[in-house]
């Protein structure tokens, strides 16, 4: 496996293959940069990287960091090679580097004394967060964020937790700036700890980190769970951290921009509204949310800053996060000794749904029920941060490919039966506030309704699925790949599958 140590050798590997696209033109940083963006996630495009920006010279923006690949056989090409695998590699075969790291022990952070990301140190009367380049994403959107792509380093007092994690953050200006802190997510947690004793909590936001943070940053951890050390069971060495400039918490070395400081208390500032992960904007005043005083800006030279347009999938939340999750689903389903083979979030979900596939032979093994095997799927995930911020789960056989929308479309419309066995609801379980659908009370109160669909195998079939009528499983193998072979003669362009 090959792990990049810091953004720009990945972009290199990332050109090699057609992945990056610089972009030499002239853009702006209101709204061009995000419909750009935008326009080369949504269509497959190789990531824009923006080298000039007039409004911020010497500083660039890469767009679309995680985004999905049009080009054959290298669809998930940017996630692959963020975690160390070759482009080519499966949405399964992602998720399996995931669950797999949880099995193996952390290795903690290597402290270095120097880093690139303080070639430019600028603290005190020099912090100006407006001399950064934070776009102007949607329009509706109540301000330029600064932070969509990078990760928020945090530490509790006594320092047993370090937690490491991805959330919107707005700037509001020079020295300030203001985001979501929800209190059921980690972030939320660990400022507790600094409130109970009455300080602001240090902070630190590692911009253009390693490849593979934003990926550990956006996966469902457990609680008092460093991503630092499980960064480094996945990498297999530890992540090179060194010492924030004015406050005492680590921060990638690697990174190409690093903003530092206190989160206030008491003070809040508006902020919002966004476009986000779930496809909408919706359009209203900003919110009160936390500050975050900023008491040192460093970075790189000709740095980089990666963005998340969030909207309509497929985008960084749906990859950065959604696969992760599944990695982390897996795990969780697998140490509990439930039957799982993989999971997976379609992207065309929004991250609004998982789909879990069980091995073959689940009967055998559990003496379960379709039902009771779902009903299992509740009991081990709904208290845990995996299952949290996922409203909806469908269960499938794995003769079903998950990470094929179309299959898995397929599956739950004619192996779901409504009624008795169709699906199982559970009220009042923990939530992420920003599910699209929620009522004002469900976002305050953390709390919403889920629905696992139960779409295995019927009970009256006694185990045995119908035969599937496709090319890949209606004829025999020989077959199958003497017409493969043949594509061409028929007259048609080379198969791809």
């Amino acid at each position: 496996m090959t792990h990049y140590k810091d953004l720009r050798s990945y972009l290199d590997a990332l050109e090699a293959i057609g992945e990056v696209q610089r972009i030499g033109k002239p853009v702006a940083l209101d709204l061009e940069i995000g419909a750009v963006s935008r326009r080369a996630g949504e269509t497959g495009q190789a990531a824009p990287l923006f080298e000039q920006i007039p409004e911020r010279p010497g500083m660039r923006v890469l767009g679309a960091p995680g985004g999905v690949s049009s080009k054959p056989g290298q669809r998930l090409a940017r996630i692959a090679l963020a975690v160390g695998l070759p482009a080519i590699a499966s949405g399964r075969e992602i998720v399996e580097v995931f669950a797999a790291a949880r099995t193996r022990p952390g290795i903690k952070p290597v402290v270095v004394a120097h880093a690139l990301c303080k070639q430019n140190v600028h603290v005190g009367d020099e912090v100006n967060l407006l001399e950064l380049p934070a776009p102007l994403l949607h329009d509706g959107d109540g301000g330029r964020y600064l932070n969509t792509f990078g990760i928020i380093c945090v530490e509790t007092p006594d320092k047993s937790w370090r937690s490491w994690s991805i959330a919107r953050i707005m700037v509001v200006d020079g020295k300030r700036m203001a985001g979501i802190i929800a209190p059921n997510q980690h972030i939320g947690m660990v400022r507790k700890t600094w409130t109970d004793i009455g300080q602001d909590m240090p902070f630190a936001i590692a911009l253009g980190a390693q490849p593979v943070l934003p990926y550990v940053g956006g996966m469902p951890l457990p609680e008092y769970m460093d991503e630092a050390d499980y960064a480094g069971a996945l990498t297999g060495a530890g992540i090179e951290c060194v010492r924030a400039e004015t406050v005492d918490v680590l921060v990638p070395a690697a990174s190409e921009i690093v903003v530092e400081g206190h989160v206030s208390m008491t003070d809040t500032a508006p902020e919002g509204p966004m476009g986000e992960y779930a496809g909408y904007l919706w359009e209203g005043p900003p919110s009160p949310k936390p500050v975050y005083n900023v008491t040192a800006i460093t970075h790189r030279d000709s740095p980089i800053l990666p963005i998340s347009v969030a909207g309509e999938p497929p985008e960084e939340n749906h990859t950065a996060w959604g696969i992760p999750n599944a990695g982390e689903i897996v795990f969780l389903l697998r140490e509990a000794g439930f039957p799982v083979a993989t999971a997976w979030s379609p992207f065309e979900s929004a991250n609004h749904w998982f789909v879990i596939a069980v091995k073959h032979d689940w009967r055998a093994k559990t003496g379960l029920t379709g039902n009771q095997l779902s009903q299992r799927v509740a009991d081990i995930l709904f208290e845990k941060k995996g299952g949290m911020g996922t409203p909806k789960y469908i269960v499938v056989n794995d003769d079903i490919d998950i990470t094929n929308t179309n299959e898995v479309v397929w599956a739950f419309a004619t192996r779901n039966h409504p009624g008795s066995q169709g699906e199982l609801v559970f009220g009042n379980e923990n939530t992420n506030p920003l599910v699209a659908y929620l009522a004002d009370d469900e976002k305050k109160l953390l709390r919403t309704t889920k629905v696992i669909y139960n779409c295995l195998d019927p009970e009256h079939l006694g185990g045995q699925l119908p035969k599937r009528s496709s090319f890949a499983f209606t004829y025999p193998e020989a077959l199958r790949q003497q017409v493969l072979l043949d594509w061409p003669d028929y007259g048609y362009a080379e198969a791809t599958a």
